[in-house]
């Protein structure tokens, strides 16, 4: 009974050391996963895969030890139960030992893994800072250049109107001038016109004013020159019916015919015609007119 019951214990130590360090290798093995699954990075997947592998080794050792340990502890049983015992505390204690530096190497390797995930989460936060920052700066140099190609086109654009604006300025500037010029000469042509009419209108007034007036002064001549002649033939025919009572062949000594000229004057021609073109150049060339002959005989009684 007493053998039974010391196997027993000895049976329980035993699991109970494989339990201890089967199970901090299962938490690390968990550790390992969640890390490595957490972690995409090739260094920190490599160091765990580098620690797993170490801690597998120090495992499988541990196992063999602990296995031998019970086959030991097997054996001894059978031959005395205070061997067993001894054997037992051992176990235990070696059990504790490796567990004790199973646990600080899981410690020091969850914290070489903290730091490699803080590292590398910091490598990540870094880049993907750098990455934003570049992409910021790329959208605002993109921006930047989408506002100035914006400011440049609108500030051609009004260049295009200020010219356009300007062109038509200049285009109506130069229509008024065109329009008030064709006006002025309009204006200059219809004033030289008006001039040249009023001109000629008076130059024809003048014209005919003077052609009146020396139609006037034709006609007063005329007059004139009818009443003279009808005056000269008056003085004529009176001188005439004076020296001879009108007739052509009155002879009075030397003197012969309407006018009572010397014969010498008709030159040898008594004829009508004769006497009347001799008697008009006597008068004419002593009096200057039969007017003047009246006169003269008027105030002598002959001529």
């Amino acid at each position: 009974m007493m053998f039974k019951h010391n196997f027993k214990k000895v049976l329980s130590a035993t699991a109970f050391a494989v339990a201890l360090v089967v199970a901090p290798a299962a938490n690390v093995s968990a550790a390992t996963n969640d890390a490595s699954s957490t972690q995409q990075s090739a260094t920190a997947t490599s160091q765990d895969q580098q620690a797993s592998q170490d801690q597998a080794a120090s495992q499988s050792s541990t196992a063999n030890q602990s296995s031998a340990t019970a086959a030991s502890a097997s054996s001894s049983t059978s031959t005395s139960s205070a061997t067993s015992t001894s054997t037992v505390k051992k176990t235990t204690k070696k059990a504790k030992k490796t567990t004790k530096k199973s646990k600080k190497k899981t410690s020091k390797k969850k914290a070489v893994k903290k730091v490699a995930k803080k590292t590398t989460k910091k490598k990540a936060t870094k880049k993907a800072k750098k990455t934003s920052k570049k992409a910021t700066k790329k959208t605002t140099k993109a921006a930047t250049v989408a506002v100035t190609a914006s400011a440049d086109q609108s500030h051609a654009t009004d260049q295009q109107d200020d010219a356009a604006k300007k062109a038509a300025e200049v285009a109506a500037k130069k229509a008024a001038a065109a329009k008030k010029a064709a006006a002025k000469k309009a204006a200059a042509k219809k004033k030289a016109a008006k001039k040249k009419a009023a001109k000629k209108k008076a130059a024809a007034k003048k014209k005919a004013a003077a052609k009146k007036k020396a139609a006037a002064k034709k006609k007063a001549a005329a007059k004139k020159k009818a009443a003279k002649k009808s005056s000269e033939k008056a003085a004529k025919y009176w001188i005439a019916m004076r020296e001879s009572s009108g007739y052509y062949t009155a002879r009075n000594g030397s003197c012969y015919g309407r006018y009572q000229l010397l014969i010498s004057y008709l030159g040898g021609d008594l004829s009508k015609k004769n006497q009347e073109r001799t008697a008009d150049r006597y008068v004419y060339g002593r009096y200057g007119s039969w007017v003047n002959a009246k006169r003269f005989w008027l105030a002598h009684n002959w001529y």
